[in-house]
């Protein structure tokens, strides 16, 4: 009997994931990520991935009859996504500590204690699926294209995709609902997490303030010819893009465009000098084909939500590219991930620069 390793995290999509391995006949494990004590992040409400949810794993994996173990991961979690994610900020970036996350704790960590304790897949309750091809195995989009995350899931290598498990990938949330209610987990009706889990308020910028114990500094806002339009409030709390909450009353509207970390000054433009048709990428694994040998074409896609664009993408060495876009796109932020397809199947994907 094959055995399966369900990372848990007290969600509704994991706990039916556990359930539908359950139901094929695996030999089970219900595990969850201790990854931080939410004294740590300076919050007391309740937040996912926290110690809450820790019992709700545990409840339905009572429930469904298949032992449950919490791994204490709160170091690995600080130093891999949350100390990243601070420098990103802080060198100007726009991180997304989602796919940190899911490289070096979901399918790093956790396919670490799967061969320790002699399981043969990892199973988490992500919308994508893996298919095989002759000897190579292929990402894909998630059939509901909602609630995809095939994006997030880039990095996974061949080795890791060959013992990785998506129950959930040609299902839809609402199908997933339904048989979490039909089994009575209590996290049936859970609403989905919508922001990153240690800083559950949204506002990055209070939050990096209290894990430094740092103040960011005001400066000065200018546009693209260095002209002075007023104060910032600190240059962590703007992102590439931005308009709301400038504070700013000025002739007609600004945005964000880029910021000069060094001197501590946040550059406007108007909103059409916020397209550009070329970005570099580093850290960029190829997963449905080896490293090309000159320039191919696919679909890019530079944010979660962003709607991938057709693109030439050229190889600039084992693990860089330069992709140049038909058509010019708004706000290309460096830290963020770009990922490329071919229809529903991921080429490959890396960091921006």
């Amino acid at each position: 009997m094959k055995r399966a390793m369900i990372a848990m995290s007290g969600g509704v999509d994991s706990s039916v994931a556990a359930y539908l391995m359950v139901q094929a006949g695996y030999d089970c494990l219900g595990m969850t990520m201790r990854l931080y004590n939410n004294e740590d992040i300076g919050k007391t409400e309740k937040t996912c991935c926290s110690l809450d949810d820790v019992e709700d794993a545990r409840s339905v994996a009572f429930r469904l009859g298949i032992p449950f173990r919490v791994f204490n991961f709160t170091e690995e979690f600080r130093s891999c996504v949350i100390d990243r994610f601070v420098n990103a900020y802080e060198c100007g970036e726009t991180p997304n500590p989602c796919i940190d996350c899911n490289k070096y704790l979901k399918f790093g960590k956790i396919f670490q204690r799967m061969d320790e304790l002699g399981y043969d897949y990892v199973v988490t309750g992500h919308y994508a699926r893996i298919e095989q091809d002759g000897d190579r195995f292929l990402l894909k989009k998630g059939l509901d294209d909602s609630k995809d995350q095939s994006y997030v899931l880039y990095g996974l290598t061949q080795a890791q995709l060959a013992r990785t498990v998506f129950p959930l990938g040609g299902m839809t949330k609402a199908e997933t609902r339904r048989i979490a209610e039909e089994q009575g987990f209590l996290n049936a009706r859970k609403h989905d997490s919508q922001d990153i889990c240690f800083v559950p308020d949204g506002d990055y910028a209070a939050f990096l303030e209290r894990y430094t114990g740092k103040s960011y500094p005001a400066g000065e806002f200018v546009d693209t010819q260095g002209k002075v339009l007023g104060r910032h409030k600190g240059i962590v709390r703007y992102t590439i893009g931005q308009r709301k909450g400038l504070g700013l009353a000025l002739p007609c509207p600004m945005y964000v465009k880029d910021k000069d970390m060094a001197g501590n000054r946040v550059i406007l433009s108007k909103n059409e000098e916020l397209f550009s048709r070329e970005l570099d990428a580093k850290g960029f694994n190829w997963s449905a084909l080896d490293c090309p040998s000159g320039t191919i074409r696919a679909s890019a896609k530079i944010r979660y939500k962003h709607t991938e664009q057709p693109a030439s993408v050229t190889p600039t060495g084992p693990d860089t590219v330069h992709i140049v876009f038909d058509e010019p796109q708004r706000a290309i932020c460096r830290g963020q991930a770009v990922v490329l397809y071919d229809g529903d199947t991921v080429l490959g994907g890396g960091t921006i620069i």
